[in-house]
């Protein structure tokens, strides 16, 4: 299951697991204009962790998912 919100500055889309065993805890994916950040809550250090993705790190990532194993450069033109 997974919600999205638009803010005034981002847009969030939230990932809940629903699987059975072993559940994850939330991620938060905030959407800005010039970065992507992804958060989830880390029981084990009680804190929330978080990564930050350039644009194009991320446009690379959503080409990563589709690809076989290898290493590749994206063209942007």
């Amino acid at each position: 299951m997974f919600s999205i919100e638009h803010e005034f500055d981002s847009t969030v889309v939230t990932l809940v697991d629903e699987g059975k065993p072993n559940l994850q805890e939330d991620i938060v994916i905030n959407l800005f204009e010039d970065c992507i950040t992804v958060e989830q809550y880390d029981a084990r250090q009680d804190r929330v962790q978080k990564i930050t993705l350039s644009l194009s790190m991320a446009e690379d990532l959503a080409a990563a998912l589709d690809l076989p194993e290898g290493v590749y450069k994206i063209s942007r033109e």
